[in-house]
Order: C-alpha cells, then sequence, then structure tokens
C-alpha cells in the first residue's frame, strides 16, 4: 500500500514539479542577466531513467524538503566545494550517515538495484546543476 501511495505522490510531483522549475529557472536567469551575474548554473535536463530506477523521488523533490533534502538544497550547500561532487557520488552509491536530519541515505541495491560510477556521476551532476 505504501508504494502505491508513493507512486501517486510522485506523479503529482512529476505532473507539477516541471512548472515550478521552469518558472524559478527563468526568474533566476532574468534575475541575473538584469545584475550582470555571469554565474547562472545551467540545469541540465533530468536523467528520468536513472531517477526513476533509483527511486530518488521517493525521498527527494526538487524544490522543497520532503524525507529528505530537496536537490535545490543540496546543489546549494556543495556547488563550488571542492571534490563535493565525488563525496557525493560515493554516498550516492554505498550511502551514508544522515546529514540533513534523520533519514540516512540507503545503498543503492536497497533504492532499485547496482549504481554504476558513470550512472552516479550522471545524477550528481544533474543535482548540482539545479
Amino acid at each position: 500500500m505504501r508504494h502505491a501511495a508513493s507512486e501517486i505522490d510522485r506523479s503529482f510531483r512529476r505532473q507539477h514539479a516541471p512548472h515550478t522549475i521552469r518558472r524559478s529557472t527563468l526568474a533566476g536567469a532574468a534575475l541575473a542577466a538584469a545584475l550582470g551575474c555571469a554565474c547562472v548554473h545551467a540545469q541540465l535536463p533530468e536523467p528520468t531513467q536513472l531517477v526513476d530506477a533509483q527511486h530518488c523521488m521517493f525521498c527527494h523533490t526538487t524544490d522543497a524538503p520532503f524525507l529528505a533534502p530537496s536537490f535545490h538544497q543540496i546543489a546549494e550547500r556543495y556547488r563550488g566545494q571542492p571534490h563535493a561532487d565525488a563525496m557525493l557520488e560515493h554516498k550516492l552509491r554505498l550511502g551514508g550517515r544522515a546529514h540533513w536530519g534523520d533519514t540516512p541515505m540507503p545503498v543503492a541495491e536497497d533504492r532499485g538495484g547496482p549504481l554504476s560510477r558513470e550512472d552516479a556521476h550522471v545524477l550528481i551532476q544533474w543535482v548540482l546543476s539545479q
């Protein structure tokens, strides 16, 4: 029953999140252009197959905390930090203790199956582009 409810929640978020993402991305780009800022981060397209296979949206959302931090929060905390991408890729593949509350990151096998280094890299680069 929990799985079905999660799928419904995920479906709802997927249907409504792109509008929020698009608006916030456009607003951020417009603000940066108005201020003459060259530091706009290009948001990468979502690697939907990997996100689905690893059940990322069961705990995360794009722009609001849920059971875990939002992808935007993760990007804000780690963007620009040396070696953050390698640390996050490692945590994504092997799991790790909680840094954002009480929920630790489960190992990839518990989320949907093994995750290669390459796939972990793609997911983390997408998260950091938020």
